[in-house]
C-alpha cells in the first residue's frame, strides 16, 4: 500500500474511532431524554406531581447531557487528529482560487455538483441541494439516471434482463459506437449458465449462446472460441487452472456495471466519468493551483499570456483528463500551434509548418527526413487532431 492509501486508510481510522465509544451516539442521548420528558409529562397531567418524579427528571436530564458532553468530547479529538493529520501531509497552503466567482461559473459549478448527486444515486441529497441552490433539473434528466441506478443495481443481482431491455431501445446508437455491451452481457450470462450444473451439464448454457450470440460471432469470432473450449475443463475447480481461468473471474460480471454506465451516459451526452471526479483529479492534482500561481507571477511582471488557448507553463493533469491529442514535431521537438500548425507531406509522415518551411528547396521541393520520397511545399495537407 503506497503513502496516500495510506494515509486515507489512517484518517478513515481516525474519523471512525468516534463511532465505537462506549458512551451513546448524541442522536441516541437525545431521543432518550425526549422519551423522558414525554413520560413526565403523561404523568403530570392527570393529577399531582408524583413526588419522586423532578428529582427522577433532573437526575436523567444530567445523565443525558453527561453522555452528549462524553461524546462531543470523542468527535472534538477525533477532528483535532484529523486536522493535524492533514496539516502533516499536505505542508503548503492550500491558494483561494479566484475561479468560480461570477454568477455564471457559480451557477455552472452548482449544476456540477447536482449532476454528480444524481449521477451517482445520492438522489435525496440531490433534491436537497437543488432546493437550497435554487437551480432546476429537467425532470426526465432525473428520471434518466433513476434508471440508471435501476438496470445498475439488476446488473448487480445477477439480472441482465433490465440491461437488455435498454439495448433493444438503444440498438442503433449501440451499433453507431461498435459497443460490445450486449455481447458482454450474453457472455455473462453463458458463463453463469455454464457453472450454475453440479455435477456439470453445459447443455443449457450452449442452447442459450445458440439462441442469443449467434448474431455476434463475425465480430467476437476469436472471443467465442475460449468460451466453448473452456467447457473441457469443467467443473469449475479444473477451469480456475485452465488456460480459460480468466472466465471463472467475477470482475467478468462486475465490469458489466461500469461498461453500461458508460455507455448509458453517451446516449444522453454525458461523460463516462462522474462530474466531481474530473474536478478533484484536475484541481487536487495540482493543476489549478499552478494555474493561479501563473498568473499572479504574470500580473506581478505586468503581462499577460500571448494567446487565450495557450498555457505558458506546463500543467500536472492525469492521462485519463487529456482530451484533446498533442502533436510534437518529431523535427524541431516543438509542439504544435494554430500558427505552428502540424502538416502532412505526401509520404504521409508529419512535421509542423515552420519545419516544413526550412526543409523546403528551390522550386518548393520538399524532402522527407524520414524516408527518401520527396514531394511539394504546395501538396502538405494540415492535419487536426
Amino acid at each position: 500500500m503506497d503513502g496516500p492509501l495510506k494515509d486515507l486508510a489512517k484518517l478513515e481510522r481516525l474519523t471512525g474511532a468516534s463511532g465505537k465509544g462506549k458512551s451513546p451516539s448524541v442522536a441516541d442521548s437525545l431521543d432518550s431524554l425526549l422519551h423522558s420528558l414525554r413520560e413526565a409529562r403523561n404523568a403530570i397531567e392527570p393529577g399531582p406531581v408524583p413526588p419522586d418524579l423532578l428529582s427522577e427528571l433532573s437526575q436523567t436530564v444530567e445523565l443525558r447531557k453527561k453522555e452528549v458532553d462524553e461524546r462531543q468530547k470523542d468527535i472534538y479529538n477525533s477532528v483535532f487528529r484529523v486536522g493535524r493529520a492533514l496539516d502533516k501531509k499536505f505542508t503548503a497552503t492550500l491558494p483561494y482560487l479566484h475561479v468560480f466567482t461570477s454568477p455564471t461559473s457559480m451557477a455552472a459549478l452548482e449544476r456540477t455538483v447536482a449532476l454528480h448527486f444524481l449521477r451517482t444515486g445520492q438522489f435525496d441529497t440531490a433534491e436537497i441541494f437543488l432546493q437550497e441552490a435554487n437551480l432546476e433539473v429537467p425532470p426526465e434528466l432525473r428520471e434518466q439516471f433513476v434508471d440508471l441506478h435501476r438496470i445498475l443495481q439488476a446488473l448487480r443481482n445477477q439480472d441482465i434482463g433490465p440491461a437488455l431491455g435498454w439495448v433493444a431501445k438503444n440498438a442503433d446508437f449501440l451499433r453507431k459506437r461498435a459497443s460490445p455491451l450486449e455481447f458482454h452481457l450474453h457472455r455473462s450470462q453463458y458463463i453463469r449458465l455454464l457453472l450454475a450444473t453440479h455435477p456439470p451439464n453445459p447443455m443449457l448454457a450452449l442452447s442459450y449462446a445458440k439462441e442469443t450470440m449467434q448474431p455476434f460471432y463475425a465480430e467476437h469470432e476469436d472471443e467465442f472460441k475460449p468460451l466453448t473450449a473452456c467447457i473441457l475443463y469443467l467443473p469449475l475447480s479444473r477451469l480456475q487452472t485452465s488456460p480459460y481461468a480468466y472466465l471463472a473471474s467475477p470482475s467478468l460480471h462486475f465490469d458489466l456495471e461500469p461498461l453500461f454506465a458508460k455507455e448509458y451516459c453517451a446516449s444522453l451526452g454525458m461523460s463516462r466519468q462522474v462530474p466531481l471526479r474530473v474536478v478533484g483529479d484536475i484541481g487536487g492534482g495540482g493543476a489549478l493551483a499552478r494555474i493561479e500561481k501563473g498568473r499572479k507571477v504574470m500580473r506581478e511582471r505586468k503581462s499577460e499570456w500571448s494567446q487565450a488557448d495557450e498555457l505558458p507553463i506546463e500543467i500536472p493533469i492525469p492521462p485519463e483528463n487529456r482530451y484533446h491529442s498533442i502533436f510534437a514535431c518529431p523535427v524541431s521537438k516543438e509542439q504544435s500551434t494554430e500558427l505552428n500548425p502540424p502538416m502532412m507531406m505526401g509520404c504521409g509522415h508529419v512535421v509542423n509548418k515552420e519545419s516544413l518551411h526550412k526543409l523546403s528547396k528551390p522550386g518548393r521541393r520538399v524532402k522527407c527526413p524520414y524516408c527518401p520520397a520527396e514531394s511539394t511545399y504546395a501538396s502538405a495537407l494540415r492535419v487536426h487532431f
